[in-house]
């Protein structure tokens, strides 16, 4: 396993901070839209309002209100007790597990800042996310979908010395069942911190503390960390479980990994408990595992990315299994094609929600009642009634109504900046705080957004967002490379996906080889290029008068030009 460069343990990384203008979070707060609520706060007061009502429910567990509530308290009290401080960053790396959300409502209760980290990560990304928030402590599976991450998190400390504390989460282990134990790992089992705990405040935070770090999608290099306060998210929770209709007879089946932000937030996880609904957590987000908790459970709703979608559609009527109970498909992370919008109510007796958003803020749904029209060629409209809306063209300029132009936007829960990332800052965000978002969109006469795609070099391969910068630097390194070129091509199944431009140094090396090179760094296993063309030379570059992105932009037109053919060369 390749390993992230090491950083001086006595390096003190900078704060988490999220900051708007006065005037605007005395805005804010005067529409009622930051109310000064906490994570800890809200959980107790679910869990004394109905401590028996179920909570969440993943593999064996099933766990209250209450439970939930007591589970955070005593991990909030046992990482303090190891040692951790108010304000310390935890990397969160778990997949859809019950103690995922033990341990995010724990840290928050501590008044410690998890740092969401998705399953499928390696030790590149997560050596990215800890050097870049200063975490003092992982916490993750042991293993999951065949990966071992106590291997990662042994190379993790070795190279990031600022990470002193490290725990472990094994699937079903109930309280303390693990304290005594002497795992095969040197790291202590998660379960043993709820022996070690004592009573602790509902909430030690304050709504505009930075309550977690979520990571960008990447489009330029590796993904930056986006601090996003209490005040700012619960905010887009509570709107998210109203518009789309959560109460507590509410059930959300956790399909895709929950550290997304969209399972996460719209509504997702956290809205549904927000809401006092009910949790199911899907190990897998194969249809057939899903359908089987839909039927035992009595889903309501759900959050899709479109190929997983098209899975559900082409194996539901097949199923036997009774979907009944589905009330709302929501689908984002990728553009949804209308052919496929329209299958989804005939097919599976639930309304299509479309959503588009982003982890730096805005939101956007279709309504539940909107008519099949919007709902099957748009991506919604915006969460808030102080969400500002930018449609610019390349020079600056507002757009002509109708038109397509590029998507800026700032409002109550869109971010004012990066953590720790002033030069990211400069690009991403206007002087008068609008967020450049990257993506393209025309707004119709209604007031919804139609994504039109993506400006930059931003690969979004079925909800996954894919630098192609980054995956040209592993390239690069191979010794037999010497240039690369990484594009996006539209796929039906997969929304886009990756092609690699390679000129060979020497002897052409086998596309198998190099992705083969590229795991082996330690990457996430999305990133790795779905196909790999060899060419002779780019055009234009030598003299340096063809920028990447346009040379990206020629080699994409190019591949259109010759598909079906191109994919004989792999």
């Amino acid at each position: 396993m390749t390993t992230a460069p090491t950083v001086p343990a006595s390096t003190e990384p900078p704060h988490p901070v999220q900051s708007w203008p006065d005037a605007f979070a005395a805005r804010y707060r005067a529409a009622g839209h930051w109310r000064g609520e906490t994570f800890g706060a809200w959980l107790r007061e679910r869990a004394e309002t109905h401590p028996d009502r179920l909570a969440v429910i993943g593999g064996d567990q099933r766990w209250t209100y209450a439970e939930l509530d007591q589970r955070a308290s005593a991990l909030a009290a046992g990482f303090l007790n190891a040692g951790l401080r108010q304000g310390d960053r935890v990397l969160v790396h778990m997949p859809n597990m019950p103690d995922f959300i033990a341990v995010a409502m724990g840290l928050f209760r501590a008044g410690l800042i998890p740092v969401y980290a998705l399953p499928a990560h390696r030790i590149t990304e997560i050596g990215h996310f800890a050097r870049g928030s200063g975490a003092r402590a992982y916490v993750a599976a042991a293993a999951h979908a065949g990966f071992d991450y106590t291997m990662l998190a042994r190379a993790l400390q070795e190279h990031q010395p600022r990470v002193e504390h490290v725990w472990i989460a094994e699937p079903d282990a109930p309280s303390g069942a693990s304290a005594g134990s002497a795992p095969a790992d040197p790291f202590p089992r998660l379960a043993a911190l709820y022996d070690m705990g004592a009573a602790v405040p509902a909430s030690v935070s304050r709504g505009s503390d930075v309550a977690f770090l979520q990571i960008s999608g990447g489009s330029t290099g590796l993904s930056k960390l986006i601090p996003r306060t209490h005040d700012d998210y619960i905010y887009t929770l509570r709107e998210s479980a109203r518009i789309c209709g959560l109460d507590a007879d509410a059930v959300f089946l956790g399909a895709l990994p929950i550290a997304h932000n969209f399972p996460m937030s719209s509504p997702g996880f956290l809205g549904t408990l927000y809401a006092g609904g009910r949790v199911v957590l899907a190990p897998s987000p194969d249809p057939e595992s899903c359908f089987a908790l839909v039927e035992r459970e009595r889903v309501t709703v759900t959050s899709l990315v479109p190929p997983l979608l098209l899975q559900w559609l082409d194996r539901a009527p097949a199923s036997g299994r009774d979907l009944g109970s589905l009330r709302a498909i929501q689908v984002g992370g990728a553009k949804l094609s209308a052919e496929i919008a329209r299958r989804v109510r005939p097919t599976l007796g639930a309304t299509l929600q479309q959503v588009f958003g982003m982890a730096e803020g805005l939101v956007n749904y279709t309504r539940l009642d909107d008519p099949d029209e919007l709902i099957i060629h748009t991506q919604g409209r915006p969460i808030s009634p102080d969400d500002e809306i930018l449609i610019l063209d390349d020079e600056g300029r507002p757009v002509e109504p109708g038109q397509a132009g590029h998507l800026l936007t700032r409002g109550p829960y869109t971010i004012r900046a990066y953590h720790d990332n002033p030069s990211a800052n400069a690009r991403a965000f206007t002087d008068d705080g609008y967020y450049r978002t990257g993506d393209v969109v025309r707004m119709t006469p209604e007031g919804y957004l139609e994504v039109q795609g993506r400006a930059g070099d931003h690969i979004n391969r079925a909800g996954e967002k894919i630098s192609a910068e980054e995956i040209e630097d592993h390239l690069l390194s191979h010794p037999r490379v010497f240039d690369a070129a990484v594009v996006s091509v539209p796929d039906e199944f997969l929304g886009e996906r990756s092609c690699a431009f390679v000129i060979p140094k020497g002897a052409r090396p086998r596309p198998a080889e190099l992705k083969r090179w590229i795991r082996a760094r330690g990457i996430a296993d999305f990133k790795i290029p779905d196909q790999i063309l060899f060419v002779d030379a780019f055009a234009s570059t030598a003299a340096l008068k063809v920028s990447r992105k346009t040379l990206r932009a020629q080699l994409r037109a190019r591949l259109l030009e010759q598909e079906p053919q191109a994919g004989a060369t792999h």
